[in-house]
């Protein structure tokens, strides 16, 4: 959700490239219903997608990587820690005072849920954009 998502916040920025992974994603797997119907009701589809395991080659080639969770962040800190400067939290660029730092896992919790990881990715987006615009990443 987070891939189709933020390429929709890129607009017509020309020449960057988004991808996403999974700290303990099954390999090969398309986007769940519930994530294909966010991302269409949004106008962000992803046409062909199928889900990755993080790799060595892929942290390489990233100039920043979003974790969702706590959790994913360190077992990126722990697998790579070389990169470890690269590594950033999503709920750290939401503009809530309330939230907690951690975007919500929504599988098996219905609609509902989707909708609410999509509105916290949105409201992240801005200011991930701002922060990679400054930063020249």
């Amino acid at each position: 959700m987070a891939e189709g998502l933020f390429r929709k916040a890129l607009g017509q920025r020309a020449g960057w490239v988004v991808r996403s992974a999974g700290v303990a994603a099954s390999v090969g797997s398309k986007e769940s219903r519930d994530t294909a119907k966010v991302l269409s009701d949004r106008g962000a589809p992803l046409e062909g997608f199928r889900s990755q395991q993080v790799s060595k080659a892929l942290i390489e080639s990233a100039d920043a990587v979003f974790a969702m969770t706590q959790g994913h962040l360190y077992a990126l800190e722990d697998e790579f820690p070389g990169h470890s400067d690269k590594f950033y939290l999503i709920g750290d660029f939401v503009d809530e005072e309330a939230f907690d730092g951690d975007v919500p896992d929504p599988i098996g919790m219905g609609p509902r849920a989707y909708e609410e990881v999509a509105r916290v990715l949105e409201s992240a987006f801005p200011g991930i954009l701002r922060f990679l615009e400054g930063s020249g990443k």
